[in-house]
């Protein structure tokens, strides 16, 4: 692999108001569908040898806003699955739970639908996904969520998945994964859609 690019989904009702979204498949709003639009710079007249977007609706509307027509569903690429805490902000969380932070305490068990996962277990998909990258004789493109791709890019640099509370991701945003003297290392992170040049790469 040469680089990775990693692409927030757009907007949701959901995100923009601050709630959980793990598996609730919510569509893009119209703010979002705009977000996926201007990403479109950053594939138009590139070849990726591997290209992989998550089931949710969110992240394959924004694939295909964006450009993105031959993504490869991989389930490895769903967002960090908030158990009980779906669908609800922080704020209402601590409310019950004074100073609960997702990265340090972690969420309760949900319904059927949504049993929660540690950050262990995220991590545990991101190195697979990684896996898949490195294999790979080109660049990567990986469309997905926003805790789960701080979670990917905490295990590229070899740290605990905890540690994407360091890598704080807005929707629709661009980041780009890459080495150094062959040593993983970020090489762009969290930039806005108007940075990227049409037709290449953004520097």
């Amino acid at each position: 692999m040469k680089q990775m690019t990693l692409l927030r989904h757009g907007e949701t009702e959901w995100s923009r108001d601050g709630r959980h979204t793990g598996r609730t498949d919510l569509p893009l709003t119209a703010k979002g569908e705009e977000q996926a639009r201007g990403l479109a710079p950053l594939v138009v007249g590139r070849t990726f040898d591997l290209a992989l977007v998550s089931p949710a609706l969110r992240a394959r509307d924004t694939a295909r806003l964006a450009g993105l027509d031959a993504c490869e569903t991989e389930p490895d690429l769903w967002e960090w699955d908030y158990g009980g805490y779906e669908g609800i902000t922080t704020a209402t969380i601590r409310e019950s739970r004074a100073g609960w932070y997702l990265w340090r305490d972690g969420v309760v068990p949900g319904d059927a639908e949504h049993p929660g996962e540690s950050a262990a277990q995220v991590g545990a998909r991101a190195d697979r996904v990684i896996a898949r990258a490195m294999a790979a004789e080109g660049d990567v493109v990986l469309v997905a969520h926003g805790h789960y791709l701080r979670v990917l890019c905490a295990r590229w640099l070899g740290l605990p998945p905890e540690d994407g509370r360091l890598f704080r991701l807005d929707t629709g945003t661009y980041s780009r994964l890459g080495f150094e003297h062959d040593e993983p290392v970020v090489l762009a992170w969290n930039a806005p859609l108007e940075t990227a040049p049409v037709g290449r790469a953004p520097v």
